[in-house]
């Protein structure tokens, strides 16, 4: 399920305050400056750093391709 347009707008990472990649295809929001991901879960993303995923180097590559994701909001 994709998440609101008005939500993506204004998403920011909870720990470096800074944007975010909307990864539709995976349900994630991520981190490309810390490498984790936060996970989707239905329209609710779970922004709780206790619960943020690292992630390798291959779906790092996979989430910063471009077209593969959108960025949320800015500072």
């Amino acid at each position: 399920m994709a998440l609101d347009q008005f939500l993506v707008s204004v998403l920011q990472d909870p720990t470096d305050h800074d944007v975010l990649y909307y990864v539709e295809s995976a349900q994630v929001l991520y981190n490309p400056r810390r490498k984790v991901a936060y996970a989707i879960n239905g329209a609710i993303p779970v922004l709780l750093p206790d619960e943020a995923r690292e992630v390798s180097d291959a779906e790092h590559t996979q989430f910063t391709a471009a077209g593969a994701y959108v960025v949320t909001g800015s500072k």
